[in-house]
């Protein structure tokens, strides 16, 4: 949920609404995946740009003559980073686009509403959402997780507190699965490494003021505020903390804390505030190969948008898992290939086409993704590092880069 300069909606996002899905249904075998990807509402600032990243991994494994013996058929859809509209979209993409694969949830409350979908239709999902019970819900291994989870989240912010010196942190979350996995997992980590959480408080959403919240943990006088917040929720919480004359420091996620917080705050209000990301596998081939397509493509680097590198390695991935499987092999075959080709050991491949080849002479791949070196656990989650921002006359500047084991 880096990123500093995001991919904004407007009539970029509309234009890529209306190009035509890619079509081969005359050209023999396809395999149909979904885009399902926020380009309206709260995720819009990173949506549009994962909906290209995933059109251009189609376009370069339909290129490469495809991925076991088949060539990809994309469809796209707007959640509205709404649940109850992500459920319409998917059951559209199930039900009449009769896609095997749906990729590109954001929110953690979408993936969690269309998961019964995906899961009854014994199609693959995708996601970059955080909320740990898409993990525990994933009862047939078909959910596949390219961000890291809430409680990675909470405990790295634990790891800078740590290394910060803060000794009284407090916590407020948005009630919602996403708000309170960070804070519960900061929580966890926190109080393993012997430390006290002075006060935590959970807010509803869409609510005009939250002064009363902002009281409750003020009261305890905490040094850092750990945050598990969307930007609406957070441009209220701050402006209203600073007219209050707050001097605590701040830890808030960067889905949260990125330029348009300060755009609408100002830089006075933002400064020193710590925001946390996940970062991609910058020193990468497959980053390097990613970022120069991105740009190319969108006019903005890689780095504004860590999502779109997540999506388009969905696609690498899945595309590995069934040239892995072989021509004619079942959903459930390609996804029991997904490990396969992107965990070690293996021969470290960066590009569709490099991997192709090499399954082609009978070796075992390992896809080092641009997003993070996709090492999938049991869950089928991967674990990227974490940037440490910081917020300097108005600028995000990445000051740290942690890692967190698991």
């Amino acid at each position: 949920m880096q990123r500093r300069n995001f991919v904004k909606l407007g009539g970029a996002a509309a234009a890529l609404q209306c190009l035509p899905t890619i079509g081969f249904s005359q050209q023999g075998d396809v395999f149909r995946i979904g885009s399902l990807t926020p380009i309206t509402g709260a995720g819009s600032p990173y949506g549009p740009g994962m909906q290209q990243a995933i059109r251009l991994a189609v376009d370069e494994i339909n290129a490469a003559g495809g991925a076991g013996g088949r060539k990809l058929e994309l469809f796209t859809e707007d959640d509205q980073t709404k649940p109850d509209a992500a459920v319409l979209a998917a059951k559209k993409l199930i039900e009449v686009n009769k896609v095997q694969a749906l990729l590109g949830t954001w929110a953690s409350g979408v993936t969690l509403a269309v998961m019964p979908l995906t899961d009854a239709a014994g199609i693959i999902e995708m996601n970059v959402s955080g909320a740990p019970a898409i993990s525990t819900l994933d009862t047939k291994d078909l959910v596949w997780r390219f961000q890291a989870t809430n409680d990675r989240f909470g405990a790295a912010f634990a790891e800078i507190c740590t290394k910060r010196g803060f000794k009284r942190p407090a916590t407020m979350a948005f009630n919602n699965a996403s708000g309170l996995g960070n804070v519960e997992g900061f929580t966890r980590a926190w109080t393993k490494r012997g430390g006290q959480v002075v006060e935590n408080v959970t807010y509803e959403p869409a609510r005009p003021s939250y002064r009363s919240e902002l009281q409750k943990i003020l009261a305890a006088k905490p040094d850092v505020i750990v945050m598990g917040s969307y930007l609406p929720d957070t441009t209220i919480l701050l402006r209203e903390w600073y007219q209050a004359g707050g001097d605590n420091k701040w830890i808030i996620p960067g889905w949260a804390a990125n330029p348009d917080l300060v755009k609408a705050l100002g830089a006075e209000v933002c400064e020193g505030i710590i925001s946390v990301d996940t970062v991609s596998n910058e020193k990468s081939a497959s980053y390097a190969h990613f970022d120069a397509a991105f740009t190319k493509a969108s006019g903005k680097a890689a780095s504004t948008n860590i999502y779109a590198a997540m999506a388009y390695d969905m696609v690498i991935s899945l595309g590995l898992a069934m040239e892995a499987a072989g021509p004619r092999a079942t959903v459930e075959q390609i996804n029991a290939k997904i490990r396969d080709v992107s965990n070690a050991p293996g021969t470290a491949v960066f590009t569709f086409a490099e991997g192709k080849a090499q399954l082609a002479k009978k070796a075992k791949v390992n896809y080092e993704g641009a997003s993070s070196k996709l090492d999938f656990d049991k869950a089928g989650d991967a674990t990227p590092d974490f940037g440490v921002y910081i917020i300097e006359k108005g600028q995000l500047v990445r000051r740290d880069v942690v890692s967190i084991t698991t």
